[in-house]
């Protein structure tokens, strides 16, 4: 089977959209939403329904609860906070209670799903390093665990020699007998310096992970931020990928 694992859309619609469209394009089998539907963009509620029509598992991202207020803002720039507000300004009852109902951790057979890290997952805590890593690792029941929240895409694993190392390759082939920590990137925000949306596909007979950018109308999803008055520093960013 072929499995589409995403996060951060952040109310990106356009970029959801490209996402959407090369998935069927990929022949994606099943879909898995690593959390962060909401925040930053746009089209909060459009984004949303999108989620729900996939019928997948999704966890929950920092910005979804805290829209619901189930996590403070305390912690969040200006940015962010301002636009944790405009999103609940314009989400109804039932939106709210779908983001109100997301769990923090999905785990099956096959994967595990946290936004943040398995240490603490309504902490939201980042996974950027080493040490951070060795945590999830050590604490995930299953070989492959998927995480968002840095919006940077890349994979920790041990090596032979029981080193823990990291890496981004576009294609990555695993080994059965081994665990990895896979950071998805972002569809709605990407941060590594490339604005364009990026997810992972999992192959499950093949036992390959693939990476996959993807081109889409950020101009528009930008221009979309601005007229709708959310902070110009959030239709920027999104220009340049950081």
């Amino acid at each position: 089977m072929r499995y589409a694992i995403f996060a951060d859309i952040h109310s990106n619609l356009e970029a959801y959209q490209a996402f959407l469209e090369d998935a069927k394009k990929e022949k994606i089998d099943r879909y898995f939403c690593v959390g962060d539907i909401v925040g930053y963009g746009a089209d909060p509620r459009e984004c949303i329904e999108l989620t729900k029509s996939l019928n997948c598992p999704v966890v929950c991202g920092n910005h979804d609860w805290a829209v619901v207020n189930k996590l403070s803002t305390d912690y969040f720039n200006e940015y962010a906070k301002e636009a944790v507000i405009w999103t609940q300004e314009r989400l109804d009852d039932i939106d709210k209670n779908y983001l109100n109902n997301l769990d923090c951790v999905y785990q099956d057979d096959e994967l595990t799903l946290v936004h943040g890290s398995l240490k603490d997952p309504k902490e939201f805590d980042y996974v950027t390093d080493r040490k951070s890593a060795h945590i999830v690792l050590s604490m995930q029941d299953t070989r492959l665990c998927f995480i968002g929240h840095t919006h940077v895409p890349g994979m920790f694993y041990y090596t032979e020699e029981g080193d823990l190392d990291y890496r981004y390759a576009p294609r990555l082939n695993l080994k059965k007998e081994d665990h990895y920590l896979i950071n998805v990137g972002s569809i709605g925000q990407p941060r590594d310096g490339d604005w364009r949306a990026c997810y992972s596909i999992y192959d499950t007979e093949k036992y390959i992970i693939q990476l996959k950018r993807l081109e889409y109308d950020v101009k528009k999803a930008s221009e979309k931020i601005e007229k709708a008055g959310l902070p110009k520093r959030l239709s920027d960013r999104i220009l340049a990928g950081r």
